[in-house]
């Protein structure tokens, strides 16, 4: 019996040889060719295969023991707002923080190109020789208007994130501060746990992530570039005067001479700021994530900034402060989402908005009503 053959409906009616494309009739067996009822149909959902639900106990033992799949499955699970998932995180969470803390937490920043993704893998190769585990924590920006992010950061260390040594875990920024907060500083902890003695945290480079990154790390690094203005500008800027140390990269081939210019312009500019760090002198240095110059003499910048500040105490304090504003900032976000939750509140806020944007009512008057209705659930003066 002779298949019935079905030609494309695109194709030209009178068309030659030269369409050569037809519609045949399926098989009854898998990619694969195994028969369609060999398939374990309860083992798979929409094509996908279903993966066992972990407790708290599968999470705990499985970064202490530094599985990556499940070390990448609980960063998911905090980075969740599902409410069920977050309860089980701060279980997680509370398992795994006596192995926390042994870490040298490193923020990095810089100007969009200033090339931070090049010098974090440099950054990150070197560590590794040196005897390090090497965990790279990258926030993306979440777009304003689909609320995505590109992820692209382990594309961009493709070398270092095949090194068994490092984890690179890029990670949205989820269009507000809080997210990235709560998200970031509870992925460290996370691979701390699993035994990362260096945790690199690199941000946008723009907004104000990098205020918040500054809260949650011990050294403070902005990467910065020559040729890209004047270099004097960037000193106007507030995450200058929060940097430990100020790395002007590419300074390699004919832009050396322009890259140690730009150093001396913001060598001499740190004199008239405030120090960022008790104790610490924020300096001015130059390095070549291309050719690997410099990377070795930073590292130990970073060293001898732990050395000092362990040594003084201003390293375990920081921590501490940290840990309180963290606990504070906390509150301020799930009092920001109970406000908006609020039955009472949102029963009126469409109708405050509406004046607010008509000029009927001022926005001091119209928060003040928004507030006295969420406080009425409370039962507060």
């Amino acid at each position: 019996m002779t298949k019935k053959i079905k030609r494309p409906e695109w194709v030209p009616k009178n068309a030659g040889k030269e369409f050569t494309t037809n519609v045949m009739k399926g098989v009854k067996t898998t990619h694969d060719g195994m028969h369609s009822g060999s398939i374990n149909r309860a083992a798979t959902s929409k094509g996908r295969i279903k993966r066992p639900r972990l407790t708290a106990d599968d999470y705990v033992n499985g970064v202490l023991e530094d599985d990556r799949t499940i070390l990448a499955r609980t960063i998911t699970l905090i980075e969740s707002n599902a409410s069920a998932h977050m309860e089980q995180a701060q279980e997680v969470l509370r398992e795994l923080m006596p192995q926390t803390g042994k870490s040298i937490r490193v923020g990095i920043t810089g100007v969009p190109g200033a090339g931070k993704s090049t010098f974090i893998e440099e950054l990150g190769q070197y560590l590794i020789k040196q005897g390090h585990k090497v965990a790279v924590l990258a926030i993306d920006p979440s777009s304003s208007l689909t609320r995505g992010s590109i992820l692209g950061d382990k594309t961009r260390m493709e070398k270092l994130s095949q090194n068994p040594n490092s984890f690179i875990r890029p990670s949205p920024s989820g269009g507000t501060l809080g997210g990235v907060a709560r998200k970031t500083r509870e992925t460290m902890l996370v691979c701390e746990a699993a035994g990362f003695d260096v945790i690199l945290v690199e941000t946008v480079g723009v907004g104000q992530n990098e205020i918040t990154v500054r809260s949650m790390v011990d050294f403070f690094l902005l990467v910065q570039i020559s040729g890209a203005g004047d270099e004097l500008q960037g000193i106007k800027k507030g995450v200058i005067e929060i940097a430990d140390a100020i790395l002007v990269n590419k300074a390699d081939g004919d832009n050396k001479p322009k890259a140690e210019a730009a150093k001396q312009q913001y060598s001499m500019a740190l004199h008239y700021l405030s120090k960022a760090t008790e104790g610490w002198d924020t300096r001015a240095f130059t390095c070549s994530a291309l050719t690997g110059e410099g990377i070795p003499e930073i590292w130990k910048v970073v060293q001898k900034f732990h050395k000092l500040t362990t040594t003084s105490n201003v390293f375990a304090n920081r921590r501490r402060l940290q840990a309180k504003e963290w606990m504070h900032s906390m509150v301020q976000e799930h009092l920001k989402e109970k406000f908006y939750k609020n039955t009472l509140v949102k029963e009126i806020l469409t109708d405050m908005e509406l004046n607010v944007m008509a000029g009927t009512l001022p926005p001091t008057t119209a928060a003040k009503k928004l507030l006295e209705k969420f406080e009425e659930t409370f039962g507060a003066e």
